[in-house]
């Protein structure tokens, strides 16, 4: 079995929820603390055993590449005339940039979280791979998602859907759900894969978000779901795999042990987690909470 060692990730957006600030800073390189939120994703992938990590981007994203390159001149003499204080800054300045294989590619094509799968083509071959969001993620122990849904495809060598359980009747309304035969707890041998049902039509309660385990068959499937798309038509990895599905290949929606979902992509959700994660932080987290309480909402 070929081993997964790519991952991809989305980041062509143009951030319009978090407007003004997206105007100039990218939404992946909101900052969770002291960590942009695509690093906290790309940590993850690397944890997991990826090497390549190939970031679809637009021309409005050039500080995410910029913040996975190299450290400047500039900034590596200004930390090292900081002595030992600054050093661990260079340090994991230097640790960043040689985390993975970056490779970065311009998205072409319809609107649609689809397309970017159809830009590395060439750059997956014939290999399983990731393809994860860069404004949300599951911190999940003592295994990371990747790690989890690694083991999953491991074992049965097929696409594999990280899935979370519905906590309100507003996430059905916003997420995809599975449905099918629960072969083991937590995974399901999906029959039917339907974008926000609503609670009533909901085929389960296993909702699909965050990432996803493709193998390599994902593209010719997405050319057919671009050949069926009519003028104006978004083209979604989604309809690739309903036509995978109704060609009996084997997609598992698989749920997330030990995990909480955190999705960034509104300003509330992102509030939420920054102060959560900043609850965490070996550096900030006993000052932060007395803050908190001091403050007698």
């Amino acid at each position: 079995m070929t081993k997964i060692r790519k991952a991809v990730i989305p980041a062509a957006g143009f951030g319009t929820r978090f407007l003004p600030q997206t105007k100039a800073m990218p939404k992946e390189m909101l900052p969770i603390v002291d960590k942009p939120i695509v690093q906290y994703i790309v940590e993850e992938l690397v944890n997991a055993g990826i090497e390549d990590i190939i970031i679809v981007t637009g021309s409005h994203k050039r500080t995410i590449e910029d913040h996975f390159d190299s450290p400047s001149m500039e900034l590596v003499e200004n930390l090292r005339m900081g002595g030992e204080k600054k050093m661990k800054f260079l340090e994991e300045a230097e640790r960043i940039a040689s985390m993975a294989n970056f490779i970065y590619v311009r998205q072409k094509g319809p609107y649609g979280n689809g397309t970017p799968l159809l830009n590395v083509k060439s750059l997956i071959g014939n290999e399983p791979f990731i393809y994860t969001w860069s404004d949300d993620f599951i911190k999940a122990r003592p295994k990371s998602r990747f790690q989890q849904m690694i083991e999953v495809y491991e074992k049965y060598g097929c696409s594999v859907l990280a899935s979370v359980k519905a906590k309100s009747d507003e996430d059905y309304d916003r997420y995809g759900f599975a449905g099918g035969e629960e072969i083991e707890d937590g995974l399901i041998d999906a029959k039917t894969i339907i974008e926000k049902p609503g609670k009533q039509n909901a085929p389960s309660d296993l909702a699909t978000v965050s990432g996803f385990i493709f193998t390599p068959d994902i593209f010719q499937y997405l050319d057919g779901a671009l050949n069926n798309l009519r003028e104006g038509d978004e083209l979604y990895y989604n309809d690739a795999l309903k036509l995978m599905l109704n060609d009996k290949k084997r997609v598992l929606a698989y749920e997330i042990k030990g995990g909480k979902y955190y999705d960034t992509g509104n300003k509330l959700e992102y509030m939420k987690t920054v102060v959560e994660l900043a609850l965490e932080h070996p550096d900030v987290k006993e000052e932060f909470k007395k803050f908190l309480k001091d403050l007698n909402l």
